[in-house]
């Protein structure tokens, strides 16, 4: 049985083949260490994490590439930013969309003294974006949102937000998880003072490497959370005060990072616009021939129904037929990979009235094709029966 893999929102598959290559070629080739190496081997390494932080600051519109720092993944990115940034008193806004990489941090922080709102969102994701700005007090510090719903693509207005924020001299702090490489994004026209991105999605990157980018006035504004040998002035055992130093202690995944720098090189190559409208003509193709099964009374499409303001995401629950059920028949008897379940996102569930059953989440990527879209369509069909 030929598998079909739809769970791109949870880590992008296959990667191009270059990624392989590369980390192939690091781990049997290179092998060793950047910062610590006083030989030439290293030295072309750094050149090759170097080139990637000046992709990275490129692609997002960063204001310098030393602003650039590697983390495992997003969800350490956030957590660094907002323990380091936020303090007891400060007031934060987030969305009712966020994924628990968000929410985690902030539950945890407000035990601590950080107050904290949910800006509604109604049943199809849309952010209420005129509460916004009623919604901000003398002491909000910052505004930290998700670009797009890991539950059902829909996208927030993040150029708006972040206008807002400038407005009102608070700080905005962007997820970009479902949308790095798919959706230019631009810190300095969206007023973004920290983006953070994962490698492993549609960056087409290794699990295990992502990092956040910063405005030069938030480096100083955050206090590391984590810290240690940087191969740099080890004089000393202060933290270095400079970046990317500052927040990048130990050793790095030099693996992820190279298998990153290959697979932003192959996303140039191939144009994020293409991979954009490849991945929605997928996503239009899938709810326009599920849509019959809604009409029939058969499962239930939650979200946006056009391609505007989305990502390649779709959520489903099955009528009369349990949510897990459904996706362990897809996997075991059609071989399609799908996720079922709260999606680390119960938030969002709560938005749009999914919670605590779930949903069953079709997720697309560059690499899957109209035929295995026509694939889940039938299987679904015969389920949903």
């Amino acid at each position: 049985m030929k598998r079909i893999y739809l769970d791109n929102g949870a880590t992008s598959f296959p990667k191009p083949k270059e990624v392989a290559d590369a980390v192939y070629e690091y781990m049997t080739q290179i092998g060793m260490n950047i910062n610590r190496g006083g030989y030439q081997a290293a030295y072309d390494l750094e050149g090759i994490v170097f080139e990637t932080r000046e992709m990275l600051s490129d692609i997002f519109g960063g204001s310098d590439c030393k602003n650039v720092v590697f983390t495992k993944n997003i969800t350490e990115s956030l957590n660094v930013i907002l323990k380091g940034f936020l303090e007891p008193g400060d007031h934060v806004l987030c969305s009712s969309m966020e994924h628990n990489a968000v929410m985690r941090p902030l539950v945890q922080l407000e035990k601590k003294g950080v107050e904290f709102d949910r800006i509604p969102a109604n049943t199809k994701g849309e952010l209420a974006l005129d509460a916004v700005e009623s919604m901000i007090k003398p002491n909000t510090k910052a505004i930290v949102m998700t670009h797009a719903s890991n539950l059902v693509g829909t996208l927030n207005p993040i150029a708006e937000v972040g206008a807002i924020c400038h407005k009102n001299n608070i700080k905005f702090i962007v997820d970009s998880a479902q949308t790095a490489g798919v959706l230019p994004i631009s810190m300095r026209e969206m007023n973004i003072d920290a983006l953070c991105f994962t490698g492993h999605k549609s960056l087409l990157g290794p699990q295990g490497i992502g990092g956040f980018i910063l405005d030069e006035d938030m480096i100083n504004r955050i206090e590391p959370i984590i810290s240690g040998g940087t191969g740099s002035i080890s004089h000393t055992e202060e933290i270095p005060d400079f970046m990317p130093d500052r927040f990048e202690p130990g050793t790095m995944n030099l693996p992820g990072i190279v298998g990153l720098h290959a697979a932003l090189k192959w996303i140039e190559q191939k144009g994020m616009d293409s991979i954009r409208s490849h991945e929605l003509s997928l996503t239009k193709r899938f709810i326009d021939g599920i849509t019959p099964l809604e009409e029939a009374g058969r499962l239930k499409i939650f979200g946006l129904r056009g391609i505007e303001g989305r990502v390649g995401v779709v959520s489903m629950q099955t009528c009369g037929v349990d949510c897990a059920d459904a996706a362990f028949r897809l996997d075991s008897e059609y071989g399609i990979a799908t996720r079922v379940g709260l999606h680390c996102a119960p938030a969002a569930h709560k938005s749009i009235g999914t919670f605590p059953t779930g949903t069953v989440r079709f997720s697309f990527g560059v690499f899957n094709t109209d035929a295995e879209v026509d694939a889940a369509i039938r299987a679904l069909t015969d389920i949903c029966k």
